[in-house]
C-alpha cells in the first residue's frame, strides 16, 4: 500500500504536549490546553530571555501544479537541526479551508516532515482562524446597523472598502446585494466577500506584538469613506473594544509537535498572493524565546512570501533573517522549462536546465537582500539522475549551495546535509539591506519590486489606481510599505508565462490602505481576494469512518 501524508501521520507516535513544551522549556503555567496534543502559549508568562534566537526563512522558486514541497523542507529542516542535537523550533502558518477543501492542500508538511496531529490543524485546530471570521463579519454587521441607525457617522454606502469574509473558496460570494426586503432589514447596497486569511484583520493579528497593540492596530483600519470622501476607521466606529475581545484568544500562539518531536508553533495564516503569507510575528517572536534556532516559511515563492518577510515582518518586528532556503524540485523546474504537467514523469534534462532560470532570478533577489541562499533540492522519486545532476552541476558553477533534500520519505535525517548547509550560513556575517525605503514614493517603492524583484521592466497604474494613488497622498498614506496581490504561478503578473519572463510590464488596478496591518495592498493581474473551487475539489475524495477517522486528507 502507498504511504500518504494522513497514513503517515496516522501511525505516527504524538507525545503529549506538556512534554514537548517541557522540552522547549515552557513551564506549565504558560500553556493553555487543548486536549493532549495541542496548547495555547501565554506569551506573558515565558521567562525572559538574554539573546533571540536565529531565523532561518525557507521560500521557494515559482509554484507549479507540480508542487515544490516548501512546508514539508521546513519541517524537515527543523527536524534535521535536532538531530545535529541544536536548539530549534519551527513556526509554520495555520492551514485555511478555502485551499484545504480546494486543490492546494493543507500547510502541515508531508511525508515523514509533518506537524501533528495533522488532522486537527488542517481543520479547525483551535478556532484562531473562526474568530478571525467573526471579528471580521461583526465589524460588517456593526457598519450595517450604523447605517440603519441613522448613519451619524455620514457613511456613504458606496463607498464601504470593508467586507465580509468566509473561510471557503466560494466564488459566488465575490459580488452580492445586501439589505434588500424593506425598511426593516438595512440599507440597500453592494456588497462582497474576500476569504478569511485575505482579511485585514488577519494581517493585524499576524503583525501586532501585544494585546494593546493589536487592539490600536484595530482601531486604525479603514471600513469606508463618508459622503465628503473622508476616511471612517474603527474608531469612529467605537468597535475595537469588542473585535479584541473577539480575538484575545486566537492572540496565542499554539504549540504543536513535528512527527519526530520537534516544538512547533504555528499561528496566523495569511495567503502570500493576496496577502504578506507569514505566520504571526509574535509566534515567530516565542519561538526565538524557547529555541536557538527557529525555521519559519513564507508562502509561495520569494518574489512574494519572501519579499513581504523582509519588507513587511522584518521592518514590523525589527529583525532579519539570518539563512535563507529556497526549495526547488526538478519536476517544477522541467514546467518551468516548458514541460506540461500530464508529461513531468518523462526524464527531460534539457527543459530542467531550461527551467534554471526561474531558480536563479529567486537566488538572485535574495542576494540583492545581502543573504547567499542555501537550495534545497526536493527530490521526488521519478527525478531521474540526469536531471538531479543538471541542477547540482549549476549551483556548483554558480557558486549557490545546494543540497539534495529528502525529507518527505526520510524525515530529519533526509534534511541533514541541508542543515548543515544552513549553519554554516547561519556562522556568516550578514549585510542584509531592503530594497526600498518607506519614504520612497508609491510609484518608486512598486518599480522597485517590480524591477529588482520579479526581473520586469515597469509599472503602469489603472486610471482606478491613479486616482486612489491622489487620495493615499492626500491622507498621509504614501509612507506605507507595498503588499503586492501578484499571481504567485509567475514572475508577472501573468499566470502562464513561466521561467523567466522579461520585458513585462506590471499592471497595478487597484490600491487598498490597510491601516491596521501597516501597508498598501496592491492589486495585479487578475487576482482575486476570493478564489473559487477547481472542478473537482479535494473535498469530493473525503470521509470519515464510522469511528471518526479522516478519510482522504490528502
Amino acid at each position: 500500500m502507498a504511504f500518504t501524508d494522513l497514513s503517515i501521520a496516522s501511525a505516527a507516535t504524538i507525545q503529549p504536549i506538556l512534554e514537548i513544551a517541557e522540552q522547549a522549556g515552557i513551564t506549565k503555567d504558560a500553556l493553555e490546553l487543548y486536549g493532549n496534543f495541542k496548547a495555547k502559549i501565554n506569551v506573558d508568562q515565558l521567562p525572559p530571555v538574554q539573546k533571540l534566537g536565529q531565523v532561518v526563512l525557507v521560500t521557494a522558486i515559482s509554484p507549479t501544479p507540480a508542487g515544490e514541497g516548501k512546508s514539508t523542507v521546513t519541517v524537515g529542516l527543523a527536524d534535521a537541526f535536532k538531530q545535529l542535537k541544536e536548539s530549534v523550533a519551527v513556526a509554520l502558518r495555520e492551514p485555511s479551508l478555502g485551499p484545504v477543501m480546494g486543490v492546494k492542500g493543507g500547510a502541515t508538511g508531508g511525508g515523514f516532515a509533518q506537524v501533528l496531529p495533522m488532522e486537527d490543524i488542517n481543520l479547525h485546530f483551535t478556532g484562531d482562524i473562526h474568530a478571525i471570521t467573526s471579528a471580521n463579519n461583526a465589524l460588517a454587521a456593526l457598519i450595517d446597523n450604523h447605517l440603519h441607525q441613522n448613519n451619524v457617522l455620514n457613511i456613504d454606502p458606496r463607498r464601504i472598502t470593508w467586507k465580509r469574509v468566509l473561510d471557503m473558496n466560494d466564488r459566488a460570494l465575490r459580488q452580492v446585494t445586501i439589505g434588500l426586503g424593506g425598511p426593516g432589514q438595512g440599507i440597500p447596497r453592494q456588497d462582497g466577500f474576500d476569504i478569511t486569511v485575505a482579511s485585514e484583520i488577519m494581517a493585524v493579528l499576524c503583525l501586532a506584538t501585544s494585546l494593546p497593540d493589536l487592539k490600536e492596530r484595530l482601531a486604525q483600519m479603514v471600513i469606508g469613506y463618508t459622503y465628503d470622501r473622508e476616511p471612517v476607521t474603527v474608531r469612529d466606529l467605537e468597535a475595537e473594544g469588542a473585535l479584541t475581545l473577539l480575538l484575545k484568544e486566537a492572540f496565542k500562539p499554539n504549540l504543536v509537535q513535528t512527527i519526530e518531536g520537534t516544538p512547533a508553533i504555528i499561528h496566523g495564516g495569511p495567503f502570500a498572493n493576496i496577502a504578506h503569507g507569514c505566520n504571526s510575528l509574535i509566534a515567530t517572536n516565542t519561538a526565538r524565546r524557547v529555541a536557538d534556532i527557529v525555521v519559519t516559511e513564507a508562502g509561495f515563492g520569494a518574489d512574494l512570501g519572501a519579499e513581504k518577510f523582509m519588507h513587511i515582518k522584518s521592518r514590523k518586528g525589527d529583525f532579519n533573517p539570518d539563512a535563507v532556503v529556497i526549495v526547488a524540485t526538478v519536476r517544477a523546474l522541467k514546467m518551468h522549462g516548458g514541460v506540461a504537467k500530464d508529461q513531468l514523469k518523462e526524464a527531460n534534462a534539457d527543459a530542467v536546465k531550461r527551467g534554471m532560470v526561474n531558480l536563479a532570478k529567486h537566488v538572485d533577489t535574495i542576494q540583492q537582500f545581502g543573504i547567499e541562499p542555501v537550495v534545497a533540492l526536493n527530490r521526488f522519486a521519478g527525478d531521474s539522475e540526469e536531471e538531479l545532476a543538471t541542477v547540482l552541476e549549476w549551483a556548483q558553477q554558480q557558486g549557490v549551495a545546494i543540497a539534495l533534500t529528502e525529507v518527505w520519505e526520510k524525515g530529519g535525517q533526509g534534511g541533514l546535509v541541508l542543515a548543515k548547509l544552513v549553519k554554516q550560513e547561519l556562522q556568516r556575517p550578514k549585510n542584509f539591506q531592503l530594497l526600498y525605503k518607506e519614504e520612497d514614493s508609491i510609484e518608486d517603492k512598486l518599480r522597485t519590486i517590480v524591477q529588482k524583484v520579479y526581473g520586469g521592466a515597469d509599472i503602469q497604474l489603472s486610471d482606478l489606481a491613479q486616482k486612489q494613488l491622489v487620495e493615499l497622498k492626500k491622507f498621509g498614506w504614501d509612507s506605507l510599505p507595498i503588499c503586492m496581490a501578484k499571481t504567485q504561478y509567475s514572475l508577472s503578473d501573468q499566470p502562464k508565462l513561466l521561467g523567466r519572463p522579461k520585458g513585462f510590464t506590471i499592471t497595478i488596478r487597484e490600491i487598498m490602505p490597510k491601516l491596521g496591518a501597516g501597508f498598501l495592498v496592491c492589486l495585479t493581474g487578475d487576482i482575486m481576494t476570493m478564489p473559487g473551487l477547481p472542478k473537482k475539489p479535494a473535498a469530493l475524495s473525503m470521509d470519515v469512518t464510522e469511528s471518526g477517522q479522516a478519510v482522504g486528507l490528502f
